[in-house]
């Protein structure tokens, strides 16, 4: 087990080139939101932007769609008619993944049959590395051979239970043992998420130690995925980014917390990312 430390995350941020072009550092494609939802999508697509991705869309139902696009002139939307995903958005999410570099799924689609049968109609046909967070972690439950070795599953301690039946304690050694058995299982990199964040792709296996407990506020989980989808986006290996967004994710909500105190919010933190890269 090793500690993600800071010159790990700083050598994925070399000097860019004074010839690049937008499109260079990656486009990113998010799939989120619901009639009830609009903040999650948007936080990981803002997120996103401050990790220095180039290019974000966020598809969404068409409320959500329309709320995320309100909250910043940057970010682009794609609204689909309806309350939520269903399985009759797959074709057309298919055509926009081909544009993109990677895909963050997962944040604010909730639950349905219909949206968890849709969740894994369009995985199933994805190839993009991905970024599986959320509502779309329990649609692989019973689907778990649909996983692949490019994906990023970042769990909490009751998704990563809904995804193993394993429940993780509060206990480090118990949970690496966890997270590295089920990433060899399952195929891919896992970030469980908690005090202490253990990441591993069933080789290597990460623990991270920045963060605060002020960060139980919905959302702080969304930027975590907006920052390793950007990563993803930008080429870096699954283990690579998934210890980065874990590593950036808590410095941001520390300098956050040294602000706000418990009063501190998950948009909070995002501005907060370009602070932590420098």
């Amino acid at each position: 087990m090793i500690i993600v430390s800071k010159p790990r995350v700083k050598k994925l941020f070399p000097k860019r080139k004074d010839w690049s072009h937008k499109g260079d550092f990656g486009k990113l494609l998010i799939i989120g939101g619901s009639v009830k939802y609009s903040g999650s999508p948007a936080f990981a697509a803002l997120a996103a932007y401050r990790t220095g991705v180039d290019l974000v869309t966020v598809a969404a139902p068409e409320r959500a769609a329309n709320i995320i696009a309100s909250f910043s002139p940057d970010l682009i939307t794609y609204p689909f008619k309806g309350d939520f995903l269903n399985s009759n958005r797959i074709k057309t999410l298919i055509e926009m993944e081909k544009h993109a570099d990677a895909v963050v799924i997962g944040g604010g689609l909730g639950r349905k049959k219909e949206t968890m049968r849709a969740v894994v109609g369009f995985l199933r046909k994805s190839n993009r590395p991905c970024v599986i967070d959320a509502d779309a972690i329990h649609a692989l439950r019973g689907n778990t051979k649909i996983i692949r070795q490019n994906w990023v599953i970042t769990p909490h301690i009751m998704e990563f239970k809904a995804l193993t039946d394993e429940n993780p304690r509060s206990n480090v050694d118990h949970r690496v043992k966890l997270v590295k058995y089920f990433a060899s299982r399952l195929g891919a990199t896992i970030l469980l998420k908690g005090h202490s964040d253990v990441i591993s792709d069933g080789k290597e296996t990460f623990l991270n130690e920045t963060g605060t407990p002020y960060m139980t506020k919905g959302g702080t989980g969304d930027v975590l995925a907006g920052v390793c989808g950007a990563l993803l986006a930008m080429g870096v290996r699954p283990i690579d980014a998934a210890c980065a967004a874990s590593y950036i994710n808590g410095a941001a909500g520390q300098l956050a917390s040294k602000k706000y105190g418990p009063g501190m919010l998950a948009s909070d933190m995002i501005n907060l990312i370009p602070e932590v890269i420098r």
